[in-house]
């Protein structure tokens, strides 16, 4: 079991019923606007994580599929999860920008996925891949958040 507090969380509420929607929920309340989504964690490890939410009503646009700025959400939420439970304990991390791409419109359930090498976590500017899928292992958008590493002051 890894010693990071974010994936000792998940996996203690994991062992619970409903566990990925607990954990989804508690973080929600952490930070407000990933509840917008509504969003479930259902892979969080070491320099990976992964976000699905159901394409419902309040996440759709004009056109009756996902709205982009819901899916930049879950991506958004997916790396910052992605960098609390990988990041090294002498490093910190805040993100500063993202750019991303609309390949194919999205009308399914959207998976967001974040995911960089073990190697990674070094100061300075860190560009983590993001990509949202539909239920079709689609892409539907796919670009990157650069994050600034830096050290944490003794």
């Amino acid at each position: 079991m890894s010693d990071n507090y974010v994936i000792k969380m998940y996996q203690k509420c994991l062992k619970l019923p409903l566990g990925r929607k607990l954990f989804s929920w508690v973080v929600s309340k952490k930070a407000p606007y990933f509840a917008t989504i509504s969003p479930i964690v259902t892979d969080l490890r070491a320099n990976r994580c992964e976000v699905v939410f159901k394409k419902t009503k309040k996440v759709q646009n004009h056109i009756g599929t996902a709205h982009v700025i819901a899916i930049c959400n879950g991506l958004e939420m997916a790396m910052g999860f992605m960098c609390e439970a990988s990041i090294p304990k002498n490093l910190r991390w805040i993100p500063k920008s993202m750019s991303v791409e609309y390949p194919a419109k999205a009308p399914t359930d959207i998976r967001c996925v974040a995911e960089v090498p073990a190697d990674a976590w070094k100061p300075g500017n860190l560009a983590v891949p993001v990509k949202a899928y539909d239920t079709s292992d689609n892409i539907v958008v796919e670009g990157t958040i650069t994050v600034w590493i830096s050290e944490k002051k003794a």
